[in-house]
């Protein structure tokens, strides 16, 4: 059931009462409530259409609709199981943020609620972004990442904001460990050294790793000639506790945020005998140095 403001807003969309704004670069997008706050009740179409970006709303008024479109061809197949996660920056407010499908709303994430990641399909429709009504709005931003994350990926089944906590704690397939190496916004072999203070959902883990194959950004750092190794945290969901200390691991993941969460992780010398064993029958996905 709409709100009466709701269905007028929605209304105004359908007879092109808004007013398109594209982003300068098409992944992020910046813009202020007082260009419009003389037409509180208009809403601001923005188009976003890259796999990572950012919103900021200064002074937000009225509201605004958030359109992901990333570029990608419906027809490709890599649409199937996309989703969009979004992490407010800690000093938004001024907002609720809900999901807009033909003409339905569902509250994604309330002003009071800044903490955590939320992710929602992107079949499931547009971002549609409400201002509350303030008699001082000098002091309200709205703002927030996102990135476009499949739920199809070896390992995806580890990330906690893609299944609303219920995190499926279990290993991967042959197929998926090798796919994995190759794939993965990290891959590595190292061990597990101790486990931080986290959330209710999930613990940071520090690792040392003595070998690192692929990283996608600097979420471990190199100890220099002397350390030999890599190190940093991945967050593991709390009901997929670790052991530190003991065997050696081949520790594969995402990268959510600029944070590390672990994928497929079996033992480095299980890991081995697999990929030398799809190495003699011709079937690894791709060529790293295991020694």
């Amino acid at each position: 059931m709409l709100r009466p403001w709701a269905v007028q807003w929605i209304t105004a969309v359908l007879v092109c009462r808004a007013v398109a704004q594209y982003s300068s670069d098409q992944c992020s997008w910046r813009g202020s409530g007082l260009s419009h706050e003389s037409h509180r009740r208009d809403v601001e179409q923005v188009y976003l259409r890259c796999s990572q970006g950012s919103l900021e709303w200064l002074y937000p008024t009225g509201a605004i609709i958030v359109n992901l479109r990333p570029n990608i061809e419906p027809s490709s197949g890599h649409m199937s199981g996309l989703h969009v996660c979004i992490k407010p920056h800690p000093y938004s407010q001024g907002s609720h943020v809900y999901l807009e499908h033909a003409g339905d709303l569902r509250l994604l994430l309330a002003d009071e609620d800044q903490a955590a990641v939320h992710c929602f399909s992107l079949a499931e429709g547009a971002l549609f972004v409400e201002a509350i009504p303030q008699t001082d709005i000098s002091r309200r931003i709205t703002a927030f990442q996102y990135e476009l994350v499949s739920s199809q990926g070896p390992g995806a089944h580890m990330y906690p904001s893609l299944h609303h906590g219920s995190v499926a704690c279990k290993p991967c397939s042959d197929e998926e460990v090798l796919m994995a190496v190759c794939t993965s916004d990290f891959a590595g072999s190292g061990v597990f050294r101790s486990v931080a203070s986290g959330t209710n959902e999930h613990s940071p883990v520090v690792v040392t790793l003595s070998r690192l194959f692929r990283q996608k950004s600097g979420v471990f750092a190199w100890g220099g000639a002397r350390g030999r190794s890599w190190s940093g945290r991945v967050n593991v969901p709390k009901q997929c506790g670790v052991h530190p200390g003991g065997d050696e691991y081949l520790l594969t993941g995402s990268v959510h945020f600029s944070e590390a969460w672990l994928g497929c992780a079996p033992r480095y010398k299980d890991f081995l005998e697999l990929y030398i064993s799809a190495q003699k029958a011709g079937t690894n996905p791709c060529q790293i140095d295991v020694n």
